[in-house]
């Protein structure tokens, strides 16, 4: 039996719960999860860590002009996100008009579709963010 793109996705934890990685040597916070902390190197002591999913806008990009696959979605914003426990992800910011967008702007994760590979084909989902209103 061949293995489905939807099962393989399905094995990826970082893509559906925003899980990094944290050094209990040095207590730095990685996203996506790493095995060696390039700071501590082989001294540290790796583990799993389950980001809360909320942070705020570091630095953002509005995407005019998307590659095959998100033409539909243009213009969209791609952010780096600083996560409150102290990592930086990258990821679309989404439900809100590029202009509402700034640096500083509270967000919070949320599970969307990332694309399909075609009309019948196979949806692929992720984590994205979307302005925190509170």
């Amino acid at each position: 039996m061949v293995e489905g793109l939807a099962l393989h996705w399905r094995l990826i934890p970082p893509r559906y719960n925003l899980v990094g990685s944290e050094c209990k040597n040095c207590r730095e916070k990685f996203f996506p999860p790493r095995n060696i902390c390039p700071e501590c190197r082989r001294k540290s002591k790796i583990e799993r860590l389950a980001f809360t999913g909320r942070g705020e806008v570091y630095s953002y990009s509005v995407v005019r002009a998307a590659p095959v696959g998100f033409e539909y979605q243009v213009p969209y914003v791609v952010a780096i996100v600083n996560l409150e426990e102290g990592a930086m992800c990258t990821s679309q910011i989404v439900d809100c008009s590029p202009e509402d967008v700034k640096v500083g702007s509270k967000v919070k994760m949320v599970f969307r579709k990332i694309i399909a590979d075609n009309d019948s084909g196979i949806i692929k989902y992720g984590y994205k963010f979307k302005l925190d209103k509170k």
